[in-house]
Protein backbone atom coordinates (compact mmCIF):
# COMPACT_ATOMS: atom_id res chain seq x y z
CA UNK A 1 0.00 0.00 0.00
CA UNK A 2 1.44 3.64 -0.86
CA UNK A 3 0.82 6.14 1.77
CA UNK A 4 1.24 9.86 0.38
CA UNK A 5 2.27 13.10 2.24
CA UNK A 6 2.83 16.42 1.55
CA UNK A 7 4.12 20.06 3.22
CA UNK A 8 4.45 23.73 2.23
CA UNK A 9 6.96 26.06 3.39
CA UNK A 10 6.87 30.13 2.58
CA UNK A 11 4.58 32.39 0.59
CA UNK A 12 4.83 33.44 -3.05
CA UNK A 13 7.87 32.85 -4.75
CA UNK A 14 9.79 31.76 -2.24
CA UNK A 15 7.10 28.46 -1.86
CA UNK A 16 8.77 25.45 -1.43
CA UNK A 17 6.00 21.92 -1.97
CA UNK A 18 7.51 18.60 -0.72
CA UNK A 19 5.24 15.63 -1.86
CA UNK A 20 6.02 11.98 -0.44
CA UNK A 21 5.25 8.46 -1.73
CA UNK A 22 6.14 5.49 1.07
CA UNK A 23 6.47 2.52 -0.38
CA UNK A 24 7.18 -1.02 1.33
CA UNK A 25 11.06 -0.88 0.51
CA UNK A 26 11.53 3.44 0.78
CA UNK A 27 10.66 6.72 0.40
CA UNK A 28 10.17 9.25 -3.14
CA UNK A 29 9.98 12.75 -2.12
CA UNK A 30 9.55 15.71 -4.50
CA UNK A 31 10.47 19.58 -3.11
CA UNK A 32 9.98 21.53 -6.01
CA UNK A 33 8.99 25.49 -5.50
CA UNK A 34 9.79 29.16 -6.75
CA UNK A 35 9.02 30.62 -10.18
CA UNK A 36 9.78 27.67 -12.40
CA UNK A 37 9.89 23.94 -10.52
CA UNK A 38 11.67 21.39 -12.40
CA UNK A 39 14.29 18.53 -12.00
CA UNK A 40 17.37 19.87 -10.85
CA UNK A 41 18.78 16.69 -9.12
CA UNK A 42 18.40 13.88 -8.05
CA UNK A 43 19.68 12.02 -4.43
CA UNK A 44 19.63 8.77 -3.69
CA UNK A 45 20.24 7.50 0.02
CA UNK A 46 20.71 4.40 1.56
CA UNK A 47 20.84 4.39 5.37
CA UNK A 48 23.56 2.56 7.10
CA UNK A 49 25.48 2.21 10.67
CA UNK A 50 27.59 4.87 11.74
CA UNK A 51 31.54 3.57 11.41
CA UNK A 52 32.65 6.17 14.26
CA UNK A 53 29.41 6.66 16.31
CA UNK A 54 28.00 2.88 16.89
CA UNK A 55 23.96 2.69 17.18
CA UNK A 56 23.80 5.59 15.27
CA UNK A 57 22.57 5.84 11.55
CA UNK A 58 24.63 7.33 8.75
CA UNK A 59 23.16 7.65 5.29
CA UNK A 60 25.73 7.03 1.72
CA UNK A 61 24.51 9.40 -0.59
CA UNK A 62 24.81 9.83 -4.52
CA UNK A 63 23.83 12.84 -6.50
CA UNK A 64 22.65 13.40 -10.26
CA UNK A 65 22.55 17.63 -10.54
CA UNK A 66 21.53 18.47 -13.95
CA UNK A 67 24.30 20.63 -15.79
CA UNK A 68 24.17 24.60 -14.23
CA UNK A 69 21.79 23.54 -11.43
CA UNK A 70 22.92 24.02 -8.05
CA UNK A 71 19.46 21.95 -6.69
CA UNK A 72 21.75 19.46 -5.18
CA UNK A 73 21.81 21.53 -2.53
CA UNK A 74 18.20 20.27 -1.66
CA UNK A 75 18.20 17.21 -2.50
CA UNK A 76 21.21 15.84 -0.92
CA UNK A 77 21.02 17.04 2.43
CA UNK A 78 16.77 16.68 2.09
CA UNK A 79 17.52 12.32 0.95
CA UNK A 80 20.21 12.40 3.95
CA UNK A 81 17.36 13.57 6.45
CA UNK A 82 14.65 11.72 5.46
CA UNK A 83 17.18 7.92 4.98
CA UNK A 84 18.40 8.52 8.14
CA UNK A 85 15.39 9.43 10.23
CA UNK A 86 13.15 6.61 8.42
CA UNK A 87 16.09 3.92 8.29
CA UNK A 88 14.99 3.55 4.55
CA UNK A 89 15.97 3.99 1.44
CA UNK A 90 14.96 7.84 0.19
CA UNK A 91 14.98 8.98 -3.62
CA UNK A 92 14.40 13.30 -3.87
CA UNK A 93 13.81 15.15 -6.63
CA UNK A 94 14.32 18.53 -6.58
CA UNK A 95 13.84 22.01 -8.26
CA UNK A 96 13.59 25.05 -7.16
CA UNK A 97 14.39 28.36 -8.56
CA UNK A 98 13.65 32.06 -8.64
CA UNK A 99 15.18 34.01 -11.78
CA UNK A 100 18.63 36.08 -10.52
CA UNK A 101 17.72 35.25 -7.24
CA UNK A 102 20.33 36.85 -4.83
CA UNK A 103 22.06 35.49 -1.99
CA UNK A 104 19.77 36.47 0.78
CA UNK A 105 16.82 34.85 -1.87
CA UNK A 106 18.76 31.19 -2.01
CA UNK A 107 19.19 30.94 1.64
CA UNK A 108 15.69 31.84 1.93
CA UNK A 109 14.78 29.38 -0.47
CA UNK A 110 16.97 26.50 0.55
CA UNK A 111 15.51 26.92 4.29
CA UNK A 112 11.86 26.28 2.80
CA UNK A 113 13.10 23.32 1.23
CA UNK A 114 14.46 22.20 5.02
CA UNK A 115 11.50 23.31 6.53
CA UNK A 116 9.28 21.45 4.17
CA UNK A 117 11.42 18.05 4.69
CA UNK A 118 10.69 18.25 8.63
CA UNK A 119 7.08 19.33 8.05
CA UNK A 120 7.39 15.59 5.54
CA UNK A 121 8.99 14.02 8.96
CA UNK A 122 6.48 15.24 11.28
CA UNK A 123 3.49 14.74 9.20
CA UNK A 124 5.39 10.54 8.62
CA UNK A 125 5.93 10.46 12.59
CA UNK A 126 1.98 11.41 13.29
CA UNK A 127 1.43 8.40 11.02
CA UNK A 128 3.80 5.97 13.11
CA UNK A 129 6.25 5.54 9.58
CA UNK A 130 8.60 3.28 10.64
CA UNK A 131 11.44 4.63 12.66
CA UNK A 132 10.00 8.38 12.02
CA UNK A 133 12.09 10.90 14.32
Amino acid sequence: MLKTFTAKAGEGRYTVEALATLTEEGLIVQVLGGERPHVGAVALSLPRPSLSEPGKLRASTTVVPLYGHRDDEIARPAAERLAVALGQPVVVVAGVHVDAATAKEVERLLDNSRQAVEELLSAMAQCKVKNAN
